[in-house]
């Protein structure tokens, strides 16, 4: 064979194997198997890269979203109980995540978002306890916040007058407190702050006024508050500088003024407190007051029950018709009047008085026994044609 008749590279010479269907195309050579991986590794790598970068780019879209969406909120109205204490100082994002601790909002922003917005509204939020539901809308629990008419509390007025078992009742009544955990904390005077001249007995120094009681408080804190605002109005009045003055001891001011409480009205008051240091510093009467109210207060009832000959009989040291001289305590609770007539007594030799009128409560006043008499027999012929008496 000649060089020119040498056959195509590639080509089997004849009678060799020929390889059907490949004509006269040329056979590519195998790659080796770590030229493959070396090509695929670059290639994951990219694939990697891309998934972490949308995952990142999808994570700061969601947070881009969340720093513009509005705040999480409850869609409202809420549902169950709940009470939430707002103390003083208090700024709105104080509130607010107690609101959240306790279910009430959904989140801290969305309130502070809504306190901000209405302003001048939550400015003026009260210290105080409010009834409040869970899973509210922020703005709605802001709105029973803001208005003062939700403080939960109890107004509990006390009446001039009053003995301390009628003040038990009164509170027992309009309180979650029982008259025996009232009464268990009168047993124990020393934690009232009562004066050291009460001698542990608070008759007269649980001061007549309304109070405005909160849910956290206590027996014990109620009558604290009622013994506070006696100590005001007493320091108002100036009952420590009045007992130097009048020669009488703050204590037995005190009697005076629940006498006077006890026996008269408006005007009269200050007269009604010259009767009673005329007799005891004169001789009409040998020091006797012979004031109905303080036997009554021996008995153990109501203050204005008309006294008969047995009920004067009584052996107390509340009888001022049988003992010349006060009471030991008080006998009812005097009022802010009642106390600056005691420590202001009008001018006068009167030694009694009768109320003759007991609808419009006309009182008049006599310095001798023979004008007394008098009065009595008009009130008598007052009492035949009323049905007061």
């Amino acid at each position: 064979m000649t060089e020119h008749e040498r056959p195509e590279e590639g080509r089997p010479e004849e009678g060799g194997l020929e390889v059907i269907g490949l004509g006269h195309q040329h056979r590519r050579p195998r790659r080796p198997l770590r030229r493959l991986v070396g090509c695929l590794l670059p290639l994951a790598l990219l694939v990697a890269l891309a998934g972490a970068a949308y995952v990142g780019l999808t994570r700061g879209v969601d947070e881009l979203r969340d720093l513009f969406a509005d705040p999480a909120d409850y869609p409202g109205p809420g549902n169950g109980s709940v009470t939430i204490e707002v103390e003083q100082g208090d700024t709105a994002t104080d509130i607010a995540r107690d609101l959240e601790e306790e279910g009430v909002i959904a989140s801290v922003e969305a309130f502070v978002a809504a306190a901000n917005a209405r302003a001048e509204e939550s400015a003026g939020i009260q210290v105080g306890f409010y009834e409040l539901r869970e899973e509210m809308r922020a703005d709605d629990a802001l709105s029973v916040l803001v208005d003062p008419a939700n403080l939960i509390q109890s107004a509990v007025t006390i009446p001039e007058g009053l003995r301390v078992v009628d003040i038990v009742e009164i509170l027992a009544r309009n309180t979650d407190f029982a008259k025996k955990r009232l009464t268990s904390e009168l047993a124990r005077p020393g934690r009232l702050g009562l004066p050291a001249y009460a001698n542990g007995n608070p008759e007269g120094y649980l001061f007549p006024a309304t109070y405005t009681f909160k849910p956290a408080d206590t027996p014990r804190s109620m009558l604290r508050a009622m013994v506070s605002r006696w100590r005001q109005a007493a320091e108002g009045a100036g009952l420590e500088e009045a007992a130097g003055r009048l020669g009488y001891t703050p204590a037995e001011l005190m009697t005076v003024a629940s006498l006077v409480e006890a026996e008269g009205r408006g005007d009269d008051m200050p007269k009604i407190a010259r009767v009673i240091y005329n007799r005891l510093e004169g001789d009409e009467t040998n020091g006797l007051l012979q004031i109905d109210a303080a036997v009554n207060y021996a008995h153990d009832r109501d203050l204005g029950v008309a006294l008969t000959n047995e009920d004067l009989r009584i052996d107390s040291p509340y009888n001022t018709y049988r003992n010349p001289g006060l009471p030991p305590t008080p006998i009812e609770a005097p009022g802010d009047d009642a106390i600056a007539a005691a420590l202001n007594p009008a001018e006068g030799d009167w030694y009694y008085y009768v109320t003759v009128d007991l609808r419009t409560g006309e009182t008049k006043f006599a310095e001798d026994y023979d004008t007394f008499l008098e009065y009595k027999a008009e009130f008598r012929r007052y009492c035949e044609t009323s049905e007061a008496c």
